[in-house]
């Protein structure tokens, strides 16, 4: 488990005071993390109490992204108007640009995050705390001692590094015991930002390894089709309690099961153009020039660099460009794609060669249709977000 470095120096209380009490307590541990603190704090005697992870009142859903803040817009105002919720958000610059959008939209959100100042950090929080139906727009350096009962909705903009981390977000809302949802937008850039930031991480392969690990299992998560209350149970190690041996009936997948789609041939197709791209002498390429080719499309950079001469060239127009990037997204998702260089280019990994060669079937998830876009504000610009 990548541990704090403070963390990691606690071995010392066992060394200094050996006759002292001394009790591990965390909200997010998987069996494995549980064995290193007790390696690490030497309490390989002591006894160990788990509680549920089962948050039962807290709806989780995952949706792909389309206009994410209108997506959010659309939640807060018909599901939760006036109520009190978390959104976070990857980066600094998008909780301000978030939290500006709210305040234009005439809803009251202030940002948080490590780079404003520490006072306006104080007063912000204290707000959030104190009053009614604010929204807090954050990073993950908001979280640490927040106990507010009655938080309706937390939001995730950007994909959580981990199940650990997303768990500990979304586990502040509904702390009454009401009803609350925990809702995240999901799309093709978040995979292949978080596979990038792992390749430039620093730390050995082993630290990355763990990394990815976290991060495969944050997209299982997402990409599933079965209940995502079950899978990230078991994922905490929690299999035989009630709430983990069968479908909990409130989230997304179980209100509304997904389809799933044999996406074999629409694999090959996309692994194909992905090669016959890498054969060529030229730039680097992101995923929109894959999915160009696949749709027969003469666009500038196609036909400068006679793309359009390929074999697979209008070989996917089955299929929109929607539906081609739901294709990218879920192989890079189960490691059947990879992602390499500043531009976010698409290589094969081992597994690919498998689908190539029609010895592994490959099954997708059907996005849903995408939802009307959320109305927008007849008000004027309303109250700015603090800081």
């Amino acid at each position: 488990h990548d541990f704090r470095p403070d963390y990691l120096g606690l071995s010392v209380l066992h060394e200094r005071w050996p006759k002292v009490p001394r009790i591990a307590v965390t909200a997010t541990a998987t069996e494995h993390t549980r064995s290193e603190i007790v390696q690490r704090l030497s309490l390989g005697g002591a006894r160990q109490f788990v509680a549920s992870f089962d948050r039962p009142n807290i709806q989780y859903r995952i949706e792909p992204k389309n206009e994410p803040r209108r997506q959010l817009l659309r939640l807060l105002r018909t599901e939760h108007p006036g109520e009190a919720g978390i959104v976070y958000c990857l980066s600094r610059a998008s909780v301000e640009k978030t939290a500006d959008f709210l305040c234009a939209e005439g809803l009251t959100a202030l940002p948080y995050h490590a780079g404003l100042d520490a006072g306006v950090r104080s007063v912000n929080q204290s707000r959030f705390l104190r009053e009614d139906g604010l929204i807090m727009v954050a990073t993950i350096a908001f979280g640490m001692g927040i106990d507010k009962p009655d938080v309706r909705f937390v939001a995730h903009l950007d994909l959580p590094r981990s199940v650990e981390g997303y768990y500990q977000e979304t586990g502040r809302a509904g702390r009454d015991g009401l009803p609350a949802t925990a809702w995240l937008a999901y799309g093709l850039n978040d995979v292949v930002q978080q596979r990038r930031m792992i390749d430039d991480s620093e730390g050995d392969l082993a630290h990355r390894r763990r990394l990815a690990a976290h991060l495969d299992a944050m997209l299982a998560l997402c990409e599933t089709a079965g209940c995502r209350r079950t899978q990230m149970l078991a994922y905490f190690g929690e299999t035989g309690s009630a709430a983990a041996s069968q479908a909990c009936g409130n989230c997304d997948t179980c209100l509304s099961p997904p389809q799933t789609w044999d996406g074999t041939v629409a694999a090959q197709k996309l692994l194909s153009t992905v090669v016959r791209l890498g054969r060529l002498d030229g730039p680097s390429f992101g995923a929109g020039q894959p999915i160009d080719i696949l749709l027969g499309r003469t666009t500038p950079k196609v036909t400068s660099y006679r793309h359009d001469s390929l074999s697979t060239f209008g070989i996917g127009t089955e299929l929109s460009e929607g539906e081609w990037r739901g294709v990218v997204r879920q192989l890079l998702a189960s490691g059947l794609l990879a992602v390499k260089g500043d531009h976010g280019t698409l290589d094969l990994t081992d597994l690919s060669w498998e689908v190539m060669r029609g010895q592994r079937q490959v099954t997708f998830r059907r996005d849903p249709p995408k939802a009307p876009a959320a109305p927008r504000s007849r008000r004027g610009s309303g109250a700015r977000a603090e800081g």
